[in-house]
């Protein structure tokens, strides 16, 4: 296994991050960011990042489609779903895990720690019950 990309990523993330709060004054949240463009209280920093987030990608895959992965096989219901759940909950824990797991954590915040602790032992804890109770495989 290779440790190349994953750290190459995470220090883009974190560079990405650090001349946002930098040079804006804000953290790059990305649900904060997506819930701007939504609400239309946007600005061309908003619209550049996820144009970024986007065309980076984007640009991965082409490069390296393998990295990607297969196809998500469900039903659109299901994305859906997951869709705005996901929405509920950054809008329940006031941010996602890019603005507490990256710029939370990385600022000193509790609650961005408290926050990350909570979202990682719930996934851990899903992909425990799909996997184990119900028996689903990918």
């Amino acid at each position: 296994m290779t440790y190349t990309a994953p750290l190459v990523g995470g220090v883009l993330i974190g560079l990405a991050a650090s001349l946002f709060l930098l040079v804006l004054g804000r953290v790059a949240g990305v649900s904060g960011i997506f819930a701007r463009l939504l609400n239309r209280r946007r600005d061309g920093a908003d619209v550049a990042f996820v144009v970024g987030l986007v065309a980076a990608g984007a640009m991965f895959a082409a490069v390296n489609g393998a990295a990607i992965g297969p196809p998500i096989m469900t039903r659109w219901s299901t994305v859906l779903a997951a869709g705005l759940l996901v929405g509920f909950g950054t809008c329940l824990g006031n941010g996602c895990t890019s603005g507490h797991g990256v710029c939370g954590i990385g600022s000193g915040s509790r609650r961005s720690f408290v926050a990350t602790l909570v979202f990682m032992a719930t996934a851990a804890l899903t992909v425990f019950f799909i996997r184990h109770v119900l028996e689903v495989t990918p």
